[in-house]
C-alpha cells in the first residue's frame, strides 16, 4: 500500500530538480499494470493533483530509501546494543583489511 503523505514530489523532465541535477535527460519506461493497480494509482495520483508518472516515479524512490537507509528509531536500537556494534566494528575492520570471504 503507498502511503501518499509519505511521498515527495519528483520533478518531471524539462524542470529544475532531480533529472536535471544529475545533467542527464529523462527515460521512458513502459509499465504494465493490472487495472485496479491501474486505477488506484490513478487515483492517488489526482489526489496530489500530480501526473501519474510523477507519482509513480515518487513512490518507487520513497520505497527504495526506505529500504537502504534505517529510520532514527532504528539506528538508536543498534547503537544502543553493545555487542551488535562491536561485531559491525569488526567486521568493518576486516572489510577493509580485505580478511574473510566476500559475497559479490
Amino acid at each position: 500500500m503507498i502511503v501518499v503523505t509519505d511521498l515527495i514530489p519528483v520533478p518531471l523532465s524539462g524542470c529544475t530538480g532531480f533529472a536535471s541535477e544529475r545533467g542527464s535527460m529523462a527515460r521512458t519506461v513502459t509499465l504494465r499494470l493490472e487495472k485496479d493497480a491501474y486505477e488506484e494509482l490513478q487515483k492517488a495520483a489526482a489526489a496530489e493533483r500530480r501526473p501519474l508518472a510523477n507519482f509513480i516515479a515518487t513512490a518507487a524512490l520513497a520505497r527504495i530509501r526506505e529500504a537502504q537507509f534505517v529510520d532514527d528509531g532504528e539506528m538508536a536500537e543498534i547503537l544502543g546494543n553493545d555487542a551488535l556494534v562491536r561485531r559491525l566494528k569488526a567486521g568493518s575492520q576486516q572489510a577493509r583489511q580485505r580478511k574473510g570471504d566476500f559475497v559479490a
